[in-house]
């Protein structure tokens, strides 16, 4: 009987932890472009910047990709020890449920959006979607520093600024750095999120009323910023592997793809739009 029992705990656990993520797999860890590299996985994306007075990490993802991020921070000849700065693209928890052990094995200090604070803190009960969904809860994590919409974060003669890209949670950042590589000077940026996710209600939001007013002034944000290296959250939003793949081969570098920046916004504003349509026409109906 008792053997029963932890069977049924262990599988409410599994089916608790694995709702929006089938299993990470490692991704060999790699440089990008000046002082910025890749230290996520297959999917979940996760960038190391690394200065003369320490590194800045961006993601923590899943607690269980924490070892990940790690072995692929040390395999990169750095020290998992020098990570002075963490942040994150949103506060859901593929993005954000590592934060806590990342706090507990580095000297990081964790730096947040405002509008996710209390979504960080709360572990992600406070979510205006998913806030009843335990599935979607991680641990939570007690934020150094506050950010604000443009506000910078500074390191060792690199700045990254923060634009606040609401819609997919209340304190979605997009972040931009400027890297130099090969004597070339490139905007980098790290688009946070524009997804719709599936459920979420455009219309008639009690728990977030002005969600499609923050979708368009992100869309109004993103294509005003330039980018020359698309990167984002999720490594599907620029192909990763398939730019992985052409890394060495060509004379330039696959991951300057400004063309690429702009047809992921294109395609994410028309998914928007035409989701905001039909919740529309269903209410009139």
């Amino acid at each position: 009987m008792k053997k029963l029992v932890c069977m049924f705990f262990v599988l409410l656990f599994v089916s608790q932890t694995s709702f929006a993520y089938p299993k990470q797999h490692p991704f060999p860890p790699f440089h990008i472009a000046g002082n910025l590299y890749y230290v996520g996985a297959d999917d979940l994306a996760s960038y190391l910047v690394v200065t003369p007075k320490g590194n800045i990490l961006i993601n923590s993802n899943l607690a269980i990709d924490v070892p990940m991020i790690k072995a692929s921070v040390e395999k990169l000849g750095f020290k998992w020890s020098d990570t002075k700065i963490l942040l994150i693209s949103h506060a859901h928890f593929d993005h954000a449920a590592g934060s806590q052990l990342i706090k507990q094995q580095t000297p990081a200090k964790y730096m947040v959006m405002d509008s996710d604070v209390a979504l960080v803190e709360s572990g992600g009960k406070t979510d205006f979607h998913y806030a009843n969904d335990p599935s979607m809860f991680f641990s939570s994590t007690k934020v150094d520093k506050v950010l604000h919409d443009g506000d910078q974060v500074k390191l060792g003669g690199t700045v990254l600024t923060a634009h606040l890209t609401p819609g997919h949670t209340k304190g979605c950042t997009t972040w931009t750095m400027q890297v130099n590589d090969h004597g070339k000077p490139y905007q980098v940026v790290i688009v946070g999120s524009l997804n719709v996710n599936p459920g979420y209600k455009l219309v008639d939001n009690k728990t977030y009323p002005h969600i499609a007013k923050d979708y368009q002034h992100a869309f109004k944000v993103v294509k005003a910023l330039h980018g020359d290296i698309f990167l984002g959250a999720h490594a599907m939003y620029f192909d990763l592997n398939k730019k992985y793949q052409l890394l060495g081969q060509t004379r330039s570098n696959p991951f300057v793809d400004p063309a690429g920046y702009k047809r992921h916004i294109a395609q994410k504003e028309h998914e928007f739009t035409n989701e905001l349509q039909r919740q529309k026409h269903h209410i009139e109906q």
